[in-house]
């Protein structure tokens, strides 16, 4: 019995695997908590535009000697500015312009990564690497993880009712581009969060599936936050547990718990009709103009 439970908790030994676990959790919070917001918004192309657009800025930065998370951030920003740019100035949709902003950024990514030599290995920005962050990546982890989440829980009003309904967040006076621009820029800072614990191309599992999850067991919004973080969190730490029993890559394995959590959730879950969220609307009236 000794030896099985030794077995059962020996992925917490390690230092590695420590890690490992506290930087899924600091990435799975702020990530589901923007995840709502973006299942509302129907941002989801948005959030993987974001995370596959970073991939020049990270190059670049390294090459210039920048920390790499700045890089990322400004190619992110790029990405979102470009395609509200080219919605606004054609008769393109935005689907459209995120489409096509996000893959020519991608593969800009891509030829200046064969153009250089570097020690950065490209399965490491793709997928992630997990096992391999320092005390460094958790510390700027952690600290994106605080500014996402005090900015979310500072204006989640405003920022529902912008993802609602933006002409009635209009009418009654809220900043409609600052809370546009605003929301974008807390998704590219939790997408940079998740550069290094799940690369660019998994880092849209962790900024969608949870609110997803959420969206399907509650027409409540404050139940859907919590809701989404818990599932959030859960994956996370699941995912690095079996992940370390099936010799498998972290990331991937994560993002495997949060799909098989959506399909549990569309079968089980009660609000898996298309329907509004009743809060959400109580909500949206209900928010006072600043």
């Amino acid at each position: 019995m000794s030896g099985l439970f030794a077995e059962l908790i020996a992925p917490f030994q390690f230092p590695i695997m420590q890690n490992a676990f506290l930087i899924s959790v600091l990435v799975a919070v702020p990530a589901a908590l923007l995840s709502c917001f973006l299942v509302l918004k129907g941002w989801s192309l948005m959030g993987d535009a974001i995370s596959h657009a970073i991939l020049p800025g990270v190059v670049i930065a390294y090459v210039v000697g920048l920390p790499l998370a700045v890089g990322a951030f400004g190619a992110a920003m790029t990405c979102a500015l470009a395609t509200g740019y080219f919605k606004e100035h054609s008769r393109i949709k935005e689907d459209t312009a995120i489409g096509v902003v996000f893959s020519g950024m991608f593969g800009l990514g891509i030829v200046l990564y064969t153009w250089i030599e570097t020690e950065l290995h490209l399965n490491h920005i793709l997928f992630g690497n997990m096992l391999g962050v320092g005390r460094g990546d958790i510390i700027e982890t952690g600290i994106i993880a605080v500014v996402v989440t005090a900015i979310i829980a500072a204006k989640w009003r405003e920022l529902l009712l912008f993802v609602f309904d933006p002409q009635q967040a209009g009418a009654i006076g809220l900043p409609v581009k600052v809370l546009h621009y605003g929301l974008l820029a807390i998704l590219s800072l939790s997408v940079v969060a998740a550069l290094k614990a799940v690369g660019i191309v998994l880092a849209i599992a962790l900024v969608i599936a949870p609110g997803a999850v959420a969206f399907l067991f509650t027409k409540r919004f404050d139940a859907m936050l919590l809701i989404a973080v818990a599932i959030s969190v859960v994956a996370s730490l699941l995912g690095v547990y079996l992940a370390f029993f099936l010799d498998s890559d972290v990331a991937p394995t994560i993002v495997l718990v949060l799909a098989a959590s959506f399909a549990i959730a569309f079968v089980f879950a009660p609000h898996t009709r298309r329907s509004a969220p009743r809060d959400l609307l109580a909500t949206r009236r209900a928010t006072p103009a600043e």
